[in-house]
């Protein structure tokens, strides 16, 4: 398994090798595009960052120190959207204190899920969250991995009308979950919905997003980068000279941008350790988007490597 790491080593000694400053100048030059959350108009900037492995860490000083840098970076360069979860490991409390220590609560879009089924117990996970957090109120709280269509989200809607969360969502982390997620979001009518999506992962397109747009629920992606399965198949390789043509730096930027140019996709939450790390991936947020037929032509890419 090659890390991020070293397939930017990698693509650098194939002639990219300014691939990483690049992409730290671009992060300089403007603020990250926003997407409206259909049902106020709130708008978000359309990267954000992921903690599930990446923020357990517990008090590791050292680790801690990075992603504190990582946050800032995010803040820095125009991003807000933090998506945590209870089941992360201790990523809720890592990112509670980080942001208390940083005075950062109110310049982040913090998000969090929660998983039981009764609904005393998901009053309880949900005080708990807050806790952890070292927050009053999240921005969404999220009911996690979905599996019964006949899901209600009566617990989540009111804590929504007490206050205690802003937005209310469904996730799950499985292509056969689409079905439920559609369901449950007809039915439900949640603001938003988390969803894999990535170039190795792509069966959203076929119904899921174009009902999201639809019916007005934003929509965020998890494992934009296939648990590192997309930079794995193109060690060595460097990156397409079309891939200018829509502002790409890197590889990571080639992955995120093909997902953000999809006009139901709302924000990309790639779980990210380091702050040069999210440095590039903020660049995806810059600049041009492929068009319809540029997709078509990064799909057939993608294809071509499997």
């Amino acid at each position: 398994m090659f890390t991020r790491r070293e397939i930017l080593a990698l693509a650098a000694a194939a002639g990219a090798a300014a691939v990483l400053p690049a992409a730290q100048g671009r992060a300089a030059e403007g603020p990250v595009q926003t997407r409206p959350i259909a049902r106020t108009g709130e708008r978000l900037p359309i990267v954000g960052i992921g903690t599930a492995i990446v923020f357990d860490i517990g008090d590791d000083r050292q680790q801690r120190a990075e992603r504190r840098a990582v946050i800032q970076t995010l803040i820095d360069g125009g991003g807000r959207l933090i998506d945590t979860a209870p089941s992360y490991g201790e990523a809720e409390v890592v990112v509670g204190d980080l942001l208390a220590a940083m005075a950062a609560r109110d310049k982040v879009f913090l998000a969090t899920k929660v998983r039981a089924d009764s609904d005393a117990e998901k009053l309880e996970q949900m005080n708990a969250s807050l806790a952890r957090l070292r927050t009053k109120r999240v921005d969404l709280m999220q009911l996690h991995n979905v599996s019964d269509p006949k899901t209600q989200l009566r617990t989540l809607r009111e804590w929504q009308h007490k206050g205690f969360t802003r937005y209310i969502g469904i996730t799950h982390f499985r292509a056969s979950a689409n079905k439920t997620i559609e369901e449950v979001m007809r039915r439900e009518k949640p603001e938003f919905i988390q969803v894999n999506y990535s170039l190795v992962e792509r069966s959203v397109e076929e119904r899921l997003l174009q009902q999201a747009a639809d019916t007005g629920t934003a929509v965020l992606v998890n494992l934009p980068f296939a648990r590192g399965r997309l930079f794995r198949a193109v060690r060595g390789k460097p990156l397409p000279e079309w891939a200018k043509e829509f502002d790409a730096t890197s590889w990571g930027q080639f992955f995120l941008k093909y997902l953000l140019a999809h006009p139901a996709v709302t924000c990309v939450i790639p779980g990210t350790d380091k702050p040069q790390y999210m440095v590039d991936n903020l660049g995806a947020g810059r600049g041009r988007l492929p068009d319809a037929a540029m997709r078509k032509k990064m799909a057939a890419f993608w294809e071509s490597l499997s």
